[in-house]
């Protein structure tokens, strides 16, 4: 659609009673499921009636997601400028120039975007472990081990064996959006549902709660859409 593909996924379901159509985090991609034996030509007719609202939607994605020098890219909710060094050799650093925030990242140019999601998985890794031993400890829960992944149906999850999975994207999230997703997922410690006691219990961790979670629903596709290479 606007001239690039977008992948479809057509799931067919015994329990589905409709056709539902869902855009990816990221506009990458159409997950479609379906009633189980619904005909090719009622899929293909529900696809035309929706091409305008489709072609709405994905237009508000860009193109060309990837990070590249000269463009910005959000360190804990704040844009800084990509400056490539051109040295082979060197850390992803961030710093200011003439007062702006900046991000400096050295060798190929190709490599780019891989470093920064490098730098970005290390300041996720940091920040994740000191919030979530510090939820746990108010929340009096024990916790076995925090993963960093990448994905992209959800920012984060809790296993019953108390394993904590993170999006290491939250990274480019404001702080106290990274502490909500912390204190979210510590919660389920306790409450393994999204019940009224699960969303008090993370209230009480993360006071701002609410304007983090309106915060990732702005804003979370467009950190799902970037293209690290």
């Amino acid at each position: 659609m606007h001239g690039r593909p977008v992948p479809l996924t057509v799931r067919h379901m015994e329990q589905a009673t409709r056709i539902t159509l869902r855009i990816e985090p990221g506009g990458r991609a159409l997950k479609m499921t379906v009633p189980y034996g619904l005909p090719e030509h009622e899929l293909s007719a529900f696809l035309k009636r929706h091409k305008g609202w489709l072609e709405n939607k994905l237009f508000d994605y860009p193109d060309d997601t990837r990070p590249v020098p000269g463009g910005t890219i959000l360190i804990r909710g704040i844009p800084h400028r990509i400056v490539h060094t051109g040295k082979l050799r060197g850390l992803t650093e961030a710093g200011e120039e003439n007062g702006e925030p900046i991000l400096r990242v050295s060798g190929l140019e190709d490599h780019v975007g891989r470093r920064i999601a490098d730098y970005l998985k290390k300041l996720a890794r940091s920040e994740l472990d000191r919030l979530v031993a510090h939820h746990a400890g108010l929340s009096g829960k024990r916790y076995k081990d925090v993963t960093l992944k990448d994905t992209r149906s959800r920012w984060g999850s809790c296993s019953t064996a108390g394993n904590l999975n993170f999006s290491w994207r939250i990274a480019m999230a404001p702080p106290e959006v990274i502490d909500y997703l912390a204190a979210h997922e510590v919660a389920h410690l306790t409450e393994m549902n999204h019940g009224p006691k699960f969303w008090a219990l993370c209230k009480r961790l993360c006071p701002h709660m609410e304007e983090s979670k309106a915060w990732l629903k702005r804003h979370g596709s467009a950190l799902h859409a970037i293209d690290f290479g």
